[in-house]
């Protein structure tokens, strides 16, 4: 081990790929501990704000977790980091980071927990500037002489310093004959700032000289000062260097004498206050950070100096007093006051990001005696004392209940029942909607427990615009064993069906622990189906409807007055081969099934109202072939997918979208207006000497209808979206299942397929369904739905949602979808497998590949064909064909499909065959003869 080597107290790496530089490294009591002891808070150029509380460690040990104590991800690169005194009501450390075009200064607290885990930081915003210009550095100090806090000032690129009075902006001015900004550096004693300009000199501006100069917006008008605007900005001293600077430092540990450091590329000078030079040293290699500190010796200063060779150097004044080695190359160093470390320590960061903390000196070598009898290890002996020692770590833990349980069954339990008839006496609170009377069906939630809760609470949410009578519970505090129920009434509160018959419930309650006998929070849920016939009731059939949907199973028909028992009673067919629903918002969907065939037909003239009997029926035929036995029941869709009708809905909510957004902005419009003229008439009556109103009261009284009229108008068009958005989500659902059921997707598809078309339960000003739905659309597109893995591009910008001009581009995409899906694109999350797998559709022989995504999605290159020409079911073709093949490395797979051999069928047989290119035409012909 060399002598000369820094001794690491404790070390540790910051991220992986970030980057750091000069001012991302600051030191300081920033949580106000009171102790003495002082902070790292480092932050990156990728944007993590750190902070760390540095604890001793063994050379070659990790360090502890615990010496983090926070890690923040913020928005924006971080520049610089300083703490101080920058709020102005508070005599605490405040934290300053410096973004490129924000100033942002936080507060860092420790909150002492509870438990063995130690305590919890947070950091919190107090204020923010945003800057106009992109900065560059900053410094601070007490400017003017001002005592009790600290003020800020930032360079930015183009030359101007902008001083910020804690939460206020004072002024800004630019330096003149400015070219590249260089370090800045603020001297208390004169009361002064230092730069080094981009001419190779030394500047000095005096606070106050900055302060009465010319006010001056741009460049240009700094450059061009008349006589009478004001004093031109002039440097109180200027020193040539000739050689660029890498830092500039004024020390503050001598308020007697001052002295200003700066680190050239070649030399390190020491000026006067005055700007003469008190000494300067020579350097024989590339320095890279350096830091001037108190010495012991009367009169003179200590350097610690940083290079590109990993060398730490001490010098006092320009004698060169101790080296040291570092791991790597430091950009940054800190002087530190840790505990458990006598003295101080050195804190130094490199531009990869590894934070250090070491001391000056010598450790003492021990002689240690060897072992003299070196044993093998029993096996056996060390596998028993793991056992032993596992069962007490279980012991232990079951003893001690520090973390809550993660199954919230063993604690509580919760269930959802509803009533199977509807209320005697409806609990609605719109009697009647459309002549119709509205029902009520009443729902009972029983809370069980195991053990004693304290504070349980029932909330209970529902999707507009159906409704409770009572929304949340209070209960009483449970015992062990303890059952608790509450009911409540549900029914429909608006003049269009739900979307979702679902609803959801959640039990907080506190559960105590030995360590926490308040109780640790904790949540249980559980859900509950309204019936059908709490929106719509029995009615007669109709023969003829605009929009028609079909749907195949794979069995004999059944009596649909069998499967809807409890709409049977008004049904007129006795059979059982038709069933209509007549929604109490106004809607008719009726449900035909064919006497020939194995199909079911639900049509309606509302294409969203078709979503809710589609969704029952197909439930309704689950349930009731399965009470039967049947095991290989399925339910199909043989297209076309009706995109034309999907669309129509999606446009009638985005012009409602538009029409909101155009009242907004005539209201502000109005409004602003509005306050103009009443700024006119305060005026006017303040006057001493009266003057005509200039029928300025006629045209307030005319802009305050107007407000009131626009205001009506966007409350109603606020309304009419609503119910559009609720229509869409019904149109979302029908669309999902119909994709499902046309290419039999299993349960994690559809999961994916409905959060990619319903990612909103409800619409935002900020953000809307569509620009949500088109970014998910084209995610899937680029991933799992591409043509390869070669092709995915998985874009990790965070690019911010904004509302589209127009649905064509989702459109595109969405039949893009449907496309893709067609030809056999798989959805997963899974980054293997993405490629998607031929499918052989019925009616298509052979294996067609998916087109390529395009690179663009904006304008797709392929020919985009219409949604029923690639869904439609294409009829089999009653003649064998032997040439569909795909051909591979020295073999080809053939694809045949035969006419149906069994009587009275539909089937057809399809054969596919793996062959070399050799034996490819006696295998067709051999197939070709008889099948089966």
């Amino acid at each position: 081990m060399s002598l000369f080597k820094a001794r690491d107290w404790w070390a540790t790496v910051l991220g992986e790929g970030e980057e750091f530089d000069q001012g991302c490294l600051c030191v300081g009591d920033v949580d106000n501990s009171g102790t003495g002891h002082d902070k790292v808070v480092v932050g990156s150029y990728m944007g993590v704000l750190r902070v760390f509380s540095p604890h001793a460690s063994k050379p070659g040990e990790a360090s502890k977790a615990d010496a983090q104590l926070l890690e923040v991800q913020l928005r924006d690169p971080v520049i610089q980091v300083e703490v101080g005194k920058f709020v102005s009501c508070s005599e605490l450390l405040h934290l300053a980071v410096l973004h490129p075009r924000k100033l942002c200064v936080y507060s860092v607290s420790g909150l002492v927990g509870n438990v063995e885990h130690g305590a919890q930081y947070q950091l919190k915003l107090v204020y923010e500037h945003h800057l106009q210009r992109t900065a560059c550095n900053m410094t601070y100090g007490t400017f003017g002489g001002v005592t009790g806090h600290h003020s800020l000032c930032i360079q930015s690129m183009d030359g101007m310093l902008m001083f910020f009075e804690q939460d206020s902006y004072s002024f800004g001015r630019f330096l003149p004959g400015f070219l590249l900004p260089g370090p800045l550096c603020y001297c208390s004693r004169t009361d002064t700032l230092v730069t080094v300009s981009s001419a190779r000199q030394v500047e000095s501006y005096r606070y106050e000289t900055l302060a009465v100069a010319t006010d001056a917006e741009t460049r240009q008008n700094s450059d061009q000062q008349g006589k009478t605007a004001g004093k031109r900005l002039t440097a109180d001293w200027t020193l040539v260097l000739g050689e660029q600077a890498v830092d500039l430092c004024v020390p503050t540990f001598s308020q007697s004498t001052t002295s200003i450091f700066v680190l050239g590329e070649r030399n390190l000078y020491c000026l006067k206050d005055n700007g003469q030079i008190r000494f300067m040293k020579k350097l024989e290699y590339n320095p890279s950070c350096f830091l001037p500190y108190a010495s012991v010796s009367e009169g003179t200063t200590n350097t610690l100096l940083g290079n590109h060779t990993n060398m730490l150097l001490v010098y006092q004044d320009v004698t060169l007093k101790w080296a040291a080695q570092l791991a790597c190359v430091p950009v940054a160093v800190r002087l530190a006051n840790f505990p458990d470390l006598k003295g101080r320590g050195w804190v130094t960061l490199s531009a990869e990001g590894h934070l250090q903390c070491s001391y000056m000196g010598t450790d003492p070598s021990f002689f240690s005696t060897p072992k003299v009898d070196a044993r093998e290890a029993d096996y056996s002996q060390v596998d028993a004392e793991m056992k032993s020692l596992q069962k007490v770590i279980r012991e232990v833990t079951r003893s001690q209940d520090i973390l809550p349980k993660t199954d919230a069954e063993e604690d509580l339990s919760v269930t959802a029942s509803v009533s199977s008839s509807m209320d005697d006496t409806s609990q609605a609170l719109i009697p009647e909607i459309n002549g119709v009377p509205v029902p009520s069906v009443t729902v009972k939630i029983k809370v069980k427990s195991r053990c004693a809760l304290q504070g349980p609470k029932v909330t209970v949410c529902v999707q507009p615009p159906l409704a409770v009578t009572q929304e949340q519970f209070v209960l009483e505090p449970l015992g062990v064993g303890a059952t608790m129920a509450v009911t409540f009434s549900a029914f429909l509160n608006g003049e269009y069906p739900p979307a979702d018959l679902t609803g959801d419930v959640a039990v907080s309650y506190s559960s105590p622990t030995e360590l926490n006998p308040a109780g640790v929070p904790r949540v249980a849920q559980c859900k509950f189906f309204l019936p059908l016939r709490l929106v719509c009731c029995p009615t007669s059939t109709s023969k003829n409807a605009k929009y028609k949907v079909t749907v195949d199973t794979n069995k004999p028909p059944v009596n649909l007055n069998k499967v809807f028992p409890d709409f049977a009673e008004k049904s007129e067919d006795k059979e059982g081969n038709a069933m209509a629903f007549h929604f109490i918002s106004g809607a008719r969907v009726t449900v035909l099934a064919s006497k020939t065939s194995q199909r079911y037909r639900i049509q309606s003239d509302s294409f969203e109202d078709i979503w809710l009997v589609a969704k029952e029926l197909v439930q309704r035929f689950d349930s009731h072939f399965q009470a039967l036995g049947v095991k290989d029941f399925r339910n199909s869709f043989s297209g076309p997918i009706p995109l034309s009708e999907y669309f129509e809905t999606v446009d009638q909510h985005f012009e409602l979208r538009v029409s909101a957004e155009k009242y907004q902005d005539l209201l502000s419009e109005r409004a602003v207006q509005f306050r103009a003229i009443q700024r006119r008439l305060l005026t006017r009556f303040k006057d001493k000497t009266p003057a005509p109103l200039q029928n300025l009261d006629t045209l307030m009284e005319g802009t305050y209808r107007q407000v009131i009229a626009l205001a009506d108008a966007a409350e109603d068009n606020r309304a009419l979206l609503e119910r559009a958005f609720s229509r869409l989500r019904s149109a979302s659902h029908l669309l999902i299942l119909l994709v499902t059921l046309w290419q039999g997707l299993g349960p994690e598809q559809s999961s994916i397929l409905e959060a990619t078309l319903l990612p909103l339960l409800h619409d935002t000003p900020q953000l809307g369904w569509e620009e949500s739905v088109d970014a998910a659309v084209s995610h899937l597109l680029r991933t799992c739905l591409s043509r390869s893995p070669k092709d995915q591009a998985l874009s990790l910008a965070s690019s911010q949602l904004t509302m589209p001009r127009d649905t064509s581009r989702l459109k595109k995409h969405i039949t893009l979808l449907c496309d893709r899906l067609a030809k056999g694109g798989r959805l997963t999350l899974s980054s293997e497998a993405n490629a998607p797998t031929p499918l052989l559709l019925p009616g298509v022989c052979g294996v067609e590949p998916i087109a390529e995504a395009p690179a663009d999605l904006e304008e797709p290159p392929l020919e985009m064909e219409s949604a029923a020409k690639f869904i439609k079911k294409k009829q089999p073709s009653k003649k064998v064909k032997k040439d569909a093949a795909v051909s591979q490395a020295g073999s080809m797979l053939v694809c045949l499909r035969f006419p149906s051999w069994e009587p009275g069928q539909g089937h057809q047989g399809v054969v596919q065959v793996t062959a070399p290119m050799s034996g490819l035409s006696q295998g067709v012909k051999g197939l070709g003869k008889a099948p089966g």
